[in-house]
């Protein structure tokens, strides 16, 4: 069945690209609704954005959707990834300035938040996009792939020159709560010799220069992040979690195998833009009892959240 949260869930902090700071709320919604972003800073024009691949109007280090009035939410993606992960269909988010809250950059937060509130069922079945044909969206180097599979899985591929990273791989199936145990406390990262750089370009603003606090920091060998690493692997982990969260644009779950090859939020969102434009390469189904308990979030419990500093 479709799911929602139990009661609405609030959340305050800095934008990591913006520097604003911002209120989010995250209320229960009805069958069907899907997921809606709504500003309620905003006292002209429509102020819904709907989450979906079809709104996302800029993928330059986060992905920022947009409705027709040019009302806009940025760096939605680990709110999805979380809303995706614990397998909620259904939300109303309003918030009151242009960015998601960074947060600790990772998803855990937001998870840990809605596991508190918990989740209620709805009176309508849960539906998924089926993968019927292997559907593929390159740029050079980078590459991205849905595939069909009877499990809905992500494998991932990374390179980075900076030897604290350098080649990273790992393949996840997402069924029974394994977004939450697996992803969901892992960073967003960047290089040291990026800041600047995306700072002289307006990015960045909220980013914890001197703590560190919201992203994992490399140089070379050295991860210059106070802590260290939460897990060897959490870059890869975090481009995992992001692709979830760009995935869940889609507007339903997925069953298929995604394959990202140094892949970022706009490789994804052109790989959805090309399915939804090749019709026989995918449908939509209404779940089965045993689909629906392969779906993310189906089971997820406290004890799979793991502590997080």
């Amino acid at each position: 069945m479709q799911k929602t949260l139990k009661t609405a869930v609030e959340f305050t902090g800095i934008g990591l690209h913006s520097g604003k700071n911002v209120r989010l709320v995250v209320r229960p919604a009805s069958a069907e609704y899907g997921v809606w972003f709504r500003r309620t800073d905003l006292t002209e024009g429509d102020t819904l954005i709907p989450a979906r691949w079809n709104a996302v109007s800029s993928t330059q280090l986060c992905t920022k959707i947009e409705n027709v009035d040019g009302a806009s939410v940025s760096t939605i993606e680990h709110i999805m990834a979380a809303l995706a992960g614990c397998g909620v269909h259904n939300a109303l988010i309003d918030i009151d300035g242009p960015e998601v809250p960074v947060m600790d950059g990772s998803s855990a937060q937001f998870v840990q938040a809605f596991m508190t509130a918990g989740f209620q069922e709805l009176s309508a079945p849960a539906r998924m996009i089926e993968i019927l044909e292997p559907v593929t969206y390159s740029e050079g180097l980078a590459s991205a792939t849905l595939e069909p599979s009877e499990i809905f899985e992500i494998d991932f591929q990374i390179e980075f020159p900076d030897a604290a990273i350098g080649r990273q791989e790992k393949s996840l199936n997402m069924a029974n709560g394994s977004f939450v145990r697996e992803l969901c406390d892992s960073r967003t990262f960047c290089r040291k010799a990026d800041i600047v750089a995306m700072q002289e370009q307006g990015l960045a603003l909220g980013g914890d220069i001197a703590d560190m606090a919201n992203a994992v920091v490399f140089d070379g060998s050295q991860v210059l992040t106070r802590g260290g690493l939460r897990h060897a692997d959490e870059p890869v982990r975090h481009k995992m979690l992001d692709a979830l969260g760009d995935l869940a644009l889609a507007g339903a779950p997925i069953q298929g195998r995604y394959t990202g090859v140094r892949a970022g939020h706009g490789i994804t969102n052109k790989l959805l833009r090309k399915l939804f434009a090749t019709p026989s390469a995918f449908r939509m189904v209404t779940c089965s009892t045993e689909v629906a308990g392969r779906l993310p979030g189906v089971g997820v419990k406290q004890a799979d959240l793991a502590d997080v500093a």
